[in-house]
């Protein structure tokens, strides 16, 4: 079963490096050529060589304009994007993932109330977040998003040091945004409630209430299906609807929605290694 370990565990956990400081760079007049230019090789990016291409132009961008918030969320959610579509391997997910939790944290601290708040010395991320605002909405899910998958695979005492900011950044986005993403922060607690342990809420009911939720509003994005079987579906042993919920994946036309169809390859590939575990997930 995925779990949080226990509380013991907490004091020798895997720490982020803390970098919410924005480097003193000069505002640009007009955007650097770079920023195009990777804007355009972002649209390939279901190309692995094109995306790291993107990374590289947008690292440029970013060095000569440090508040360019469309750059910073396109670097935490790109590296969050190699790490997931990508990596085989976890150490490759963990060092990719790193990389998209460091740019998010600088993509925040463009924010001045947020890193006035942390320089104050007496917050944490998790409180500093109530600082965020609509246009921190990108940066603060796709850093909760690595954060929490970083976590995870690097254990349990890390899984427990980041829930709370985690957890904290995800609520800021629902109160901000609740459409964000085809319900991002509904998926995010959909998964939450089915993989917690019992003594810390485990609550089926009100994760698939979150599934529906994201599905009633954004019924055409598959990653909420792949999430509600591997997570809903096989803590509840649920058959018909983990068979159900990645066939409407596969079925899907991925060039329904232009501006995610690399996404929507990643999880049709997700939904048929999730099938072909069936008989594991759901043994006789």
């Amino acid at each position: 079963m995925r779990s949080v370990a226990v509380l013991a565990l907490a004091a020798c956990a895997p720490k982020q490096r803390e970098n919410f400081d924005v480097p003193e760079a000069p505002a640009a007049p007009d955007p650097p050529p770079e920023r195009a230019e990777a804007d355009a090789l972002w649209e390939k990016r279901a190309d692995r060589d094109r995306l790291t291409e993107a990374l590289a132009k947008y690292e440029i961008a970013l060095s000569a304009d440090a508040t360019d918030r469309h750059v910073g969320e396109r670097l935490t959610r790109g590296w969050y994007f190699l790490g997931d579509a990508y990596e085989t391997e976890d150490a490759a997910r963990i060092a990719d993932w790193d990389q998209s939790i460091a740019w998010g944290k600088r993509c925040l601290a463009i924010n001045p109330q947020i890193s006035g708040l942390l320089a104050k010395g007496d917050e944490t991320d998790a409180t500093a977040v109530r600082a965020a605002t609509i246009e921190d909405v990108p940066c603060l899910f796709w850093t909760a998003t690595a954060l929490g998958r970083w976590s995870r695979l690097k254990g349990p005492a890390a899984t427990l040091a980041h829930v709370a900011t985690v957890k904290a950044y995800i609520a800021r986005v629902d109160e901000l945004d609740p459409d964000f993403y085809y319900r991002a922060a509904d998926r995010y607690w959909g998964v939450y409630y089915a993989t917690i342990p019992s003594f810390a809420g485990k609550d089926l009911e009100k994760s698939k209430h979150y599934f529906d939720s994201a599905l009633e509003h954004a019924p055409g994005f598959v990653e909420t299906r792949v999430l509600l079987a591997d997570y809903w579906a096989v803590e509840m042993k649920d058959r018909a609807t983990f068979e159900t919920s990645l066939d409407q994946v596969l079925a899907a036309d991925e060039n329904a929605v232009p501006e995610i169809r690399p996404e929507v390859l990643v999880e049709k590939k997700k939904a048929e290694a999730l099938r072909a575990r069936e008989d594991e997930l759901f043994p006789k």
